[in-house]
């Protein structure tokens, strides 16, 4: 199951008509990666949870064929939460051996291995673990023999060494259906809060498998443009257009992400930025760590409360990349 039904406030305007999971990451949306994901790991049946935006995930993915899958969708009237869609889907999904991962992610992750790891320990759940070595604000998983405990707070530089960073969640789960005796029917709810602390308190095995490889979450702005950057940097390119962009010889165009039908005039800069469909960048306009989306997309609707400022200049809304 492909968690895909959330929001994306932090990423607003590039969610406002599309959810998380559908936004281009070099022109391919975020979620066709974790699909091919699941199939490069045996995982060729999929459900996908929908609420925000539904119509941009189902144009995103299709059917699956061409991420090597085949595709279930649910939507849900109201957003469930990680485990509430869970038991949205408790049809689907009852009677064997499952996995959920969270559809903002992109890694190379061995799947395979924490399966092994769910085997030997027989566990209700396995959540897959990475060292937090970096300090960044995911919550730290405590965990003890190789089984959780439970989950603290933030971790703080300086509070941890090299040697033993803290662990935190990559969002991707392996459960079996006995899961669904812990996830309260017909209402919202989240795995972290409402269902594994239960579970342990039971005396049930939830396992943690720390894993190695890459691993990439896109939930801020600052997050999508700084990892698109990266996966750029190994093709050795210096910015994306997607498709129908129109960018003028004399313009200034580096280290940003165009997506579809992107005009950059004569004269314009256009560095560190990310430029969504049919915006057009005028002549002299400088766009410098910034995202940009046509002002008509979004006139007249309130900014979510967790989304960065803007302003609008001239035909674009303009938002400065500040955390």
């Amino acid at each position: 199951m492909i968690l895909s039904a959330g929001y994306g406030t932090r990423l607003w305007p590039l969610t406002e008509d599309r959810t998380k999971p559908a936004i281009p990451i070099l022109g391919k949306p975020l979620v066709g990666y974790v699909a091919e994901y699941l199939a490069r790991n045996g995982c060729g049946e999929i459900v996908v949870n929908l609420h925000h935006r539904p119509e941009s995930v189902r144009s995103a993915l299709g059917d699956g064929s061409k991420f090597g899958v085949k595709l279930q969708y649910i939507e849900e009237p109201e957003i469930l939460g990680t485990s509430g869609a869970m038991d949205n889907a408790r049809e689907l999904l009852d009677g064997e051996t499952f996995v959920v991962i969270n559809g903002k992610i992109i890694t190379d992750i061995e799947l395979g291995a924490a399966f092994e790891t769910h085997r030997r320990t027989r566990a209700l759940a396995t959540l897959v673990l990475l060292p937090n070595a970096a300090g960044e604000q995911f919550s730290i998983v405590e965990t003890a023999g190789g089984f959780l405990q439970g989950f603290g707070g933030m971790p703080v530089l300086g509070e941890f060494s090299e040697e033993a960073p803290p662990l935190m969640f990559t969002g991707i789960q392996i459960l079996e259906p006995k899961i669904f005796d812990y996830i309260p029917h017909g209402v919202f709810s989240h795995s972290t809060a409402d269902v594994y602390p239960q579970a342990v308190a039971a005396g049930e095995r939830v396992a943690v498998h720390v894993a190695n490889g890459n691993w990439y979450e896109l939930s801020t702005m600052q997050r999508y443009l700084d990892i698109s950057l990266l996966l750029l940097a190994r093709r050795e390119e210096s910015f994306f257009s997607g498709a129908g962009c129109d960018i003028a010889e004399a313009a200034e165009v580096s280290q940003s992400i165009l997506w579809d039908n992107v005009v950059v005039e004569s004269g314009a800069l256009v560095k560190r930025a990310v430029i969504a469909d049919n915006v057009r960048v005028r002549k002299g306009d400088v766009i410098e760590s910034a995202a940009v989306v046509c002002a008509s997309l979004i006139q007249g609707k309130p900014r979510p409360p967790k989304a960065l400022k803007g302003e609008i200049r001239g035909d674009n809304f303009v938002v400065p990349l500040t955390e």
